[in-house]
């Protein structure tokens, strides 16, 4: 059942709040075009145009990569989380894989084979970037250096998020305020959206 009865659900909690986009990572893109699909095909039965076909939005990085070298997953054990301290993640970048090429710190690397680089990308400016391409393949920078270059880029913008949540942990009523009034608006906008599903279906409530 789940390999057809999760896609399903997906899409059903896509198109029961009919967005025009949906953030998705490239690996989401066949579940939203089935969803797609759905919608298409409810639309074309019911004579009705209840449901939008939803793009996706993808953002300049849509696949991150695991400390292992593989996609970044929970599955993998392989993530670097927004609730990690400082401390974790440095020592999660700490341990990443490398260019498995590069067995001496005299040996020249492959920024392009290397998932540490692909986290500069990310979090480096242009200018550490560069100069992190050109070290590593001559050899003029060693693996742990360019790990610590990339860990003090990635606390730096993790900072301003670990103490938002910080101040929001000792503020749990102001979780819970912000959790209702978000379910609320998603409720009041799912039952205006079954609505038009019963009319559409001609199913009287």
């Amino acid at each position: 059942y789940g390999f057809l009865g999760y896609p399903v659900l997906q899409a059903a909690d896509i198109l029961l709040y009919k967005p025009d986009f949906v953030p998705v990572g490239k690996d989401q893109l066949p579940h939203l075009e089935l969803t797609r699909e759905l919608a298409r095909r409810f639309n074309d039965i019911y004579k009705m145009s209840v449901f939008p076909e939803p793009k996706e939005h993808l953002t300049k990085f849509p696949k991150v990569i695991g400390t292992d070298g593989r996609k970044m997953s929970k599955s993998y054990h392989n993530t670097i989380n927004l609730s990690d301290n400082e401390s974790v993640v440095r020592q999660k970048l700490k341990t990443m894989v490398t260019d498995p090429a590069r067995v001496r710190r005299t040996d020249p690397g492959n920024p392009d084979l290397c998932p540490v680089y692909e986290f500069h990308k990310i979090y480096s400016p242009q200018g550490i970037q560069d100069q992190v391409n050109t070290d590593c393949r001559t050899a003029a920078i060693g693996c742990i250096d360019c790990k610590k270059l990339v860990a003090d880029r990635m606390v730096e913008q993790l900072r301003p998020i670990w103490d938002q949540r910080a101040k929001l942990t000792h503020e749990p009523s102001r979780v819970d305020e912000i959790v209702e009034a978000g379910s609320k608006r998603a409720a009041a906008v799912a039952s205006a959206t079954l609505q038009e599903v019963n009319e559409a279906m001609k199913i009287e409530t």
